[in-house]
């Protein structure tokens, strides 16, 4: 679609954007959006962030993710504070922008938190899916119950059917007791548990996944039972230990690892006890088995035994945001909804 300078910018507020998800592919449209990485037809070029210090002593940050899928482009603005919760508003939010392929003019803005949620559990559960298959995971543990969780948990549900068991842990045993009514409410056959300690959910679970704020690494390698998965969403939750230890690691960019100056994995890479896909291993370290476009192509170079612990490091990347993004905005044109804002 070609736009004209005059046209009107289409603006999509969260409640449109809610109901324009709704029955979306997620999964399915993050997997593709993964395979067409792969083959060159989708990317993302270098992200730009800026970091503050609120006047309340809470880390900050706004990030801007340009990226690319086919012929859909545009940017995730997501900004995001850790003393939120004070105000009662969630941790991260912002705005997606996207722009016509011919004239570049931008040609929707949309509210960017439900579509942010979204993109990071569909990266997590399409990995989990290539390695499980739908009927492989029966017991979860989460590490961390804020609104992450909550979307891990809506496409969960979707996805495994098999899943009898949740673990929960949370540093704020309130907002694990929140999560846990929510979880007994979706489904009240499953079992749900409450632990004090993160090790006791991670050690009872075969998939885990962690979903805090936290910036010191502290889940080890003999936290994990054979065989399990910990999907490593939030970052800073899997020691050194596990990242160097487990059987298999997969990523989904390792260049974006790399260049990232904040999180364990890269300052691995750059300390030489890591090197990417396809390259050898560095001696007392490891190589990363494939990125996330490779394992669902089937091409991950060893196979995953019956009792491998597996680690999945998705560092996030805006070319999910652009396709769901682009999944919406057509929903939107086909329906009529938006606001049309003058230039």
């Amino acid at each position: 679609m070609t736009t004209t300078s005059s046209a009107p910018i289409r603006y999509l507020d969260s409640a449109d954007v809610a109901r324009l998800c709704a029955d979306l592919p997620i999964v399915d449209l993050v997997h593709e959006t993964l395979l067409a990485v792969g083959r060159g037809e989708a990317g993302v070029t270098p992200e730009a962030a800026l970091r503050w210090t609120t006047t309340a002593g809470d880390p900050a940050r706004s990030l801007i993710l340009p990226a690319w899928t086919g012929d859909n482009y545009g940017c995730k603005i997501i900004n995001a504070s850790l003393g939120n919760h004070r105000y009662g508003l969630p941790r991260a939010a912002g705005l997606i922008v996207l722009n016509d392929p011919e004239t570049a003019q931008p040609v929707c803005v949309m509210e960017g938190g439900r579509i942010s949620a979204l993109r990071t559990a569909g990266v997590s559960m399409a990995a989990v899916r290539a390695l499980r298959g739908r009927e492989g995971v029966e017991s979860v543990a989460f590490l961390g119950c804020g609104r992450q969780a909550g979307v891990h948990h809506e496409l969960l549900t979707s996805l495994f059917p098999a899943v009898g068991e949740f673990w929960l842990y949370d540093h704020d045993a309130a907002r694990a007791e929140e999560f846990a009514d929510a979880v007994r409410a979706a489904d009240p056959r499953v079992a749900v548990t409450v632990v004090a300690h993160a090790r006791e959910a991670v050690e009872r679970a075969g998939l885990t996944i962690a979903v805090t704020t936290t910036t010191k690494p502290y889940v080890e390698l003999d936290w994990l039972p054979a065989g399990s998965i910990f999907v490593n969403v939030s970052l800073d939750d899997a020691a050194e230990s596990l990242l160097l230890g487990c059987e298999h690691l997969f990523v989904d960019d390792w260049d974006l690892v790399v260049a990232d100056e904040h999180r364990l994995l890269g300052a691995l890479a750059r300390a030489g006890l890591v090197s990417g896909p396809g390259e050898p291993a560095p001696n007392g370290g490891r190589a990363v088995d494939a990125d996330l476009p490779g394992l669902l192509r089937g091409s991950a170079p060893r196979p995953i035994g019956e009792h491998d612990r597996t680690v999945v490091n998705p560092f996030g990347m805006g070319v999910h945001d652009i396709a769901l993004a682009a999944a919406v905005h057509a929903r939107a044109i086909d329906t009529g909804r938006g606001i049309p804002l003058p230039r």
